[in-house]
């Protein structure tokens, strides 16, 4: 329940609607109870006022019987006289007289309708009642329904938001050990799962707890003892709805981790669909996703089967109940009116009874999705911006790794890095896979933070800066150039929102994307689909790299920018990236080494130590291992 509270909480900021809602609910309870004084007390009127029968009967007192009539007249006239105060009196007394007072009022509304209108128009009166009675109950579900289901909807969507801010928050090594297909079913299904249980919930709440007082006290003022026989099934109505809330959590809960399996499964072959094709793969990946369908299915069947038992049993206890009451009717010789209006009370108690012994199975479902959105939330950000943290607003004068540290928890992925790097130097980072290149440069922007030692940007701690001002001087192409569906414009000025149109052409031109893009069929309007796919590699680098000028940082990182790029591309490119290099901060990861011949310093990374550092000249005189690394890619 505390996860159940904690879901609630979402609600505070809408308690108008959700107070105008339980409000309606209250009327609609009230209309129900209008309902069931219509069959008591309208019905009568219309069989007793048919040709050759007596005068109607308004109130329960048949008004064409002269012996009937002097009764209810001397009821009318004998007002009941309240208990004394001061005398102890019973509490069977003191109902006793709260039932005397009623009928009191009773009959003597009944005496002011014939006095003041004729038959028919008594008639007439008692039968607009019906639709009135009708019209307010529908208005008032309707605004309950309405209001309620508004809450729950927009609580729907500020989960989702909530989930997608959490996620936007969190550090790269989050998304290093989770699923995108988790990830996806958390955000999008998840808190679909949870309406119900604010919005139906809320609206059982608000509309069935008052439908149900009302039908107890119409049983009550029809026979307080059939009452009893009545509200001794509701607590064993409730048995079934203990002993399957369990089961419905934990199936719930494994049906929304098979969901998240079928969208990992479905993301992964439209991301690789070129892969699964060209290895001939669509029948293995069609198996894997008819597994993950096959075992939702069985999780859903089964949250179905403990949903699908709860009602026959409180059916069949209720039927019961039923036939235990017609044996109690027949001993004690009840008249038809009021087994009718018993018959209605019962058949508005059971709704209420049923949907409010559902509330504990649909609070389950909604805790068991609840509990995987929490978790979301709940997971600590571990790269944050410290207490009084200052935006960076210098210009950059030197960047210093000291005694660098860093592990994601299984051994140590950089190992005491130490390097100094001055304002317009161009370093280059080479070393084999797995020495610790992309996660070093990966530490200037804080996708991650360092596990020991400092990094500092003019002798300041970057985790002293505020995050957007620290990425807000860097520029970054990466080796996975990613694209957004939208248009070669904007994903250009991807990050430069305010980037004129021209801005935006100067950068492509100096990228080398300016002819091609001008042959595209709506050319910087052409939309490059998912992730790019429309277009080549070359060209999607060119475009991650025209991204990248058109920010125009101080701090540029690339990581094999080059990599996706054709020979005459690359030529091109790599000429605008030296222009784009001067009188700025460049840490180049390469693997192609003819690419950072002329950088000012080269650094050999090993096992993420540094092992050598020094130009491309000096390097080759160490004999060590670029050396090595360049023979083997110029051997020849």
């Amino acid at each position: 329940m505390v996860l159940y509270r904690r879901l609630l909480g979402y609600t505070r900021p809408h308690w108008r609607r959700l107070a105008i809602g339980i409000l309606f609910g209250g009327i609609y309870a009230a209309a129900n109870g209008g309902l069931l004084l219509f069959v008591q007390k309208g019905i009568p009127v219309f069989f007793d006022k048919a040709p050759g029968r007596s005068a109607p009967v308004v109130s329960g007192a048949a008004i064409g019987n002269p012996g009937e009539q002097g009764q209810a007249q001397a009821v009318a006239k004998a007002e009941p006289k309240p208990p004394d105060a001061s005398v102890a009196v019973p509490a069977a007394a003191k109902l006793n007289w709260l039932r005397q007072r009623g009928a009191a009022i009773q009959e003597k509304f009944s005496t002011f309708l014939l006095n003041t209108f004729s038959p028919e128009w008594l008639i007439i009166i008692t039968a607009l009642l019906l639709p009135l009675i009708g019209l307010i109950r529908g208005v008032a579900d309707y605004m309950a329904k309405y209001q309620i289901r508004w809450v729950g909807s927009h609580v729907v969507m500020e989960l989702r938001n909530a989930i997608f801010r959490k996620l936007n928050a969190l550090s790269l090594s989050y998304f290093v050990s989770s699923r995108t297909g988790e990830l996806i079913a958390r955000t999008t299904n998840d808190p679909m799962a949870v309406e119900n249980a604010v919005s139906v919930v809320v609206e059982d709440v608000a509309k069935q707890p008052l439908t149900l007082v009302v039908a107890v006290i119409a049983l009550v003022t029809i026979d307080p003892w059939l009452a009893l026989i009545s509200l001794v099934l509701f607590p064993v109505c409730i048995l079934p709805v203990a002993v399957f809330g369990r089961r419905v959590r934990r199936f719930t809960r494994e049906a929304q981790q098979r969901v998240a399996d079928l969208v990992s499964v479905l993301q992964e072959m439209i991301s690789g669909v070129r892969v699964v094709k060209a290895f001939g793969m669509e029948p293995y990946e069609t198996g894997r996703f008819e597994e993950q369908n096959t075992a939702f299915f069985r999780r859903t069947v089964k949250v179905a089967r403990a949903n699908s038992a709860v009602e026959p049993i409180i059916v069949f206890i209720s039927t019961l109940g039923v036939s235990v009451v017609l044996i109690y009717v027949w001993k004690r010789g009840m008249r038809f009116e009021d087994f009718l209006t018993y018959a209605a009370a019962l058949y508005f108690m059971y709704e209420p009874v049923k949907r409010l012994s559902r509330i504990h199975l649909q609070i389950q479902q909604a805790v068991a999705a609840a509990e995987r959105i929490f978790e979301v939330l709940d997971t600590p950000v571990v790269v944050e911006e410290r207490p009084g943290a200052v935006a960076f607003q210098d210009k950059i004068h030197a960047i210093s790794f000291e005694n660098i540290v860093f592990s994601y928890g299984d051994g140590n992925i950089l190992d005491g890095v130490s390097l100094e790097v001055k304002a317009g130097q161009r370093i280059a980072i080479v070393g084999g896979s797995g020495s610790g290149k992309t996660t070093m440069v990966s530490l200037l922007p804080r996708f991650y933070d360092v596990t020991g030692g400092v990094l500092k940007i003019n002798g300041v701690d970057v985790r002293d800066m505020t995050i957007p001002s620290l990425r807000k001087v860097m520029g970054i192409v990466t080796q996975d150039t990613v694209l957004f569906n939208d248009t070669v414009a904007n994903n250009i000025s991807y990050g430069s929102r305010e980037a004129s149109r021209e801005e935006i052409i100067a950068a492509a031109k100096q990228a080398n994307a300016h002819q091609f893009i001008m042959e595209m069929p709506e050319q910087y309007e052409t939309t490059v689909g998912d992730l790019g796919v429309r277009l080549s590699g070359g060209q999607k680098q060119r475009l991650a790299i025209a991204r990248a000028m058109l920010r125009n940082p101080p701090i540029m990182i690339l990581d094999e920018a080059t990599s996706a790029l054709d020979t005459e591309s690359e030529r091109l490119v790599q000429s605008a990236l030296h222009a784009l290099m001067s009188g700025r901060t460049v840490f180049a990861i390469a693997h192609r080494l003819s690419t950072i011949i002329d950088c000012d310093k080269i650094i050999v990374l090993d096992k993420g130590r540094i092992v050598e550092s020094g130009t491309h000249d000096e390097l080759l005189k160490l004999e060590g291992q670029y050396k090595r690394l360049y023979d083997l890619q110029f051997a020849g």
